[in-house]
């Protein structure tokens, strides 16, 4: 049976890695993508923007895919045919869905998303794979670091932040992500958002 963490496609130009199905073992970015084969991670700004501000209005997202979450008002949105993104500068909150034979835990995302996601992003670097209960329901949150994709302009690359979760129910897996630059203050923010992620 396939493991649905076994492929990963890269989404450009949000920064945003969503799970997919395909070939099995698999890597396929999108057009523009750069695997980050041994790239160094850059230094994280000293004053890092990103910090959503405490007035942020938020507002509910509903997905035909069947789940809904509050998100930032006012944000840049991407609707695709798996899920969506909302993006303001440097910050993004993605979400995504396939299908999916069973529930991830802790471990099969350490064995078989993991190793993907270090191929498929820049200089990531893991912190955290553990198993959380949100109100939705039991999640899979995973927190690590990366580089960003170079500035068209500048070419200049940002550390960032990232926090993954992975919900599943009836044969669907939804995955929320969350970035902004490495050391900005988004925890509130990013606690309400996981929290309102609830299915419909």
């Amino acid at each position: 049976m396939m493991s649905v963490f076994e492929n990963i496609c890269r989404t450009l130009p949000v920064l945003a890695v969503t799970t997919c199905l395909g070939t099995a073992g698999a890597l396929v970015p999108t057009a523009g993508s750069t695997p980050a084969f041994a790239e160094t991670a850059v230094q994280p700004e000293k004053n890092p923007p990103g910090d959503i501000p405490d007035s942020q209005v938020f507002i509910d997202y509903a997905s035909p895919q069947g789940f809904a979450m509050k998100v930032p008002e006012g944000w840049a949105r991407s609707d695709r045919a798996d899920g969506a993104s909302f993006v303001d500068k440097l910050d993004g909150v993605v979400v995504s869905v396939s299908k999916a034979d069973a529930a991830p835990t802790a471990e099969s995302a350490k064995a078989n998303y993991v190793p993907g996601l270090l191929k498929a992003e820049r200089a990531v670097k893991v912190s955290a794979i553990k198993p959380v209960t949100l109100p939705a329901g039991p999640a899979i949150r995973i927190v690590y670091t990366s580089n960003s994709e170079p500035n068209a302009v500048t070419n200049k690359q940002v550390r960032l932040e990232n926090e993954r979760y992975l919900f599943f129910k009836d044969g669907k897996l939804v995955t929320l992500e969350l970035y902004a630059p490495k050391g900005a203050d988004n925890v509130d923010q990013w606690q309400l958002m996981s929290n309102s992620f609830r299915w419909k």
